[in-house]
């Protein structure tokens, strides 16, 4: 068990262990005994997740419709229709700056009704595209407007919770909610059967709604006001510096963007690695699914062992997993010339997912820990870093697609190994703050 001792009742600009607020204990606390509000603790955990999936969602149902997107709004490059999965993370790179500090101000509820209008006004732009460009403008806003309940939620959570058990939280919420990218790519396919591409933005207005009554008459607000702060640009740029300085926040952000960036990079080629190179046609949801489905196992396993082990020792054995897939993976591209066998691709792919899984939930837990009541620019900062660093490093991955695995493979093994190294230091900083 490992105590650290924090305070953040000045939270100077410059100072690391100013930041600090709380008492956490690594492996002692049960998160259900710390949450306190109106829905059950498993509904909490579901309406988190939900409101965190519809990135996932937005992301992971167009991948059936890429093709026909790109058919239908003249696009002319093979691996220009992955733009449809790229500027969503644009918006994304973006919202959390303005939605995150907000909800300091005006309570965590607000910001999300501000986010969810934000997404259904990109949705709508994107129902009724005429072209590529108004497509690409409307998943920008589509990915700001997700910001708000993705990012919040995260800091509905810190408001809660602390250390491991924020940590596990999140390896629940990451369990629940990976359910929908695992399914997601069947529901575009269900729908492209009964409609064309506009209809999986029809499904997603529909279940904005839902989501939104569902949060607004079961969740309760997590931030008080007598602990909200005036929205002032000053103030705010003064606390994105101070979140900025506790070097080990930035270096475990700056890791996950590696970390991510691999696994954007898959995600923009999924629907061309499954369907054009491995040929399995309407099977690829399923195969998708499947390796979804382990990072989720992999989460709640997480879940149950970050208590007992800590954040640190969970993500620093999964790190050194993933590099052996990773390494392996690119070992097997060498071999079978770019086209390692499907059957062994999907085995070394679930393995470096489970691990990357492990290792993503620790790695915002451990980013976060230390940001005390300033987890709304704490939530956008680590955000803001973690998605413009792994933007370009996927689009670069995704757009050197070449009917062969050797980009993933490359992606997957040089930015997992940065993020490693980023982490190693992380923990270096982490030590020495507390020392």
């Amino acid at each position: 068990m490992t105590l650290t001792s924090q305070s953040d009742s000045h939270f100077p600009a410059s100072s690391e262990s100013g930041i600090r607020s709380q008492t956490v204990i690594e492996g002692a606390m049960n998160p259900k005994s710390m949450y306190m509000g109106r829905a059950s603790f498993g509904e909490f955990i579901s309406l988190i997740a939900m409101m965190s999936c519809l990135v996932a969602l937005s992301i992971d149902a167009m991948l059936p419709a890429l093709p026909a997107i790109g058919q239908d709004l003249k696009v002319t490059g093979a691996n220009d229709a992955q733009l449809v999965i790229s500027a969503l993370f644009i918006g994304i790179s973006i919202g959390p700056l303005f939605l995150g500090p907000l909800s300091d101000s005006i309570g965590r509820k607000r910001a999300i009704y501000i986010g969810l209008s934000i997404f259904t006004l990109g949705t709508l732009l994107c129902l009724f595209a005429q072209n590529f460009e108004q497509m690409l403008v409307g998943r920008a806003l589509q990915g700001f407007g997700a910001a708000g309940p993705r990012i919040v939620s995260i800091a509905m959570v810190r408001d809660q919770f602390v250390g491991a058990s924020m940590a596990r939280v999140m390896s629940f919420v990451t369990a629940v909610f990976i359910v929908v990218p695992a399914v997601a790519p069947s529901v575009g396919q269900l729908i492209l059967l009964v409609s064309d591409w506009r209809g999986i933005f029809a499904f997603f207005l529909l279940l904005t709604a839902i989501i939104l009554v569902w949060f607004a008459f079961r969740q309760d607000e997590s931030l008080p006001v007598e602990k909200r702060k005036p929205y002032r640009v000053r103030q705010v740029v003064q606390s994105i510096k101070a979140v900025l300085s506790v070097r080990s926040t930035v270096l475990y952000a700056l890791a996950t963007g590696f970390l991510f960036g691999g696994f954007l990079g898959y995600l923009s080629s999924a629907q061309q690695v499954f369907q054009n190179l491995y040929g399995t046609g309407e099977w690829f949801p399923i195969y998708f699914a499947v390796l979804a489905l382990g990072f989720g196992c992999a989460s709640v396993v997480n879940g149950k062992m970050v208590l007992k082990h800590g954040t640190e020792t969970m993500s620093g054995v999964a790190i050194k997993f993933l590099q052996g897939f990773a390494w392996t993976l690119l070992a097997s591209v060498v071999i079978w010339q770019g086209i390692p066998p499907f059957i062994w691709f999907m085995v070394l792919a679930g393995g470096i997912f489970m691990s990357v899984a492990v290792v993503f939930g620790n790695l915002n837990a451990m980013a976060m820990q230390p940001l005390g009541n300033y987890a709304g620019v704490g939530a956008a900062v680590v955000s803001a870093i973690s998605t413009l660093v792994s933007l370009p490093l996927g689009v670069l991955v995704g757009q050197s697609y070449n009917d062969t695995v050797v980009p993933l493979a490359l992606g997957f093994t040089l930015y997992s190994f940065v993020a490693w190294m980023l982490m190693r230091a992380a923990n270096r900083q982490k030590h020495l703050a507390n020392a």
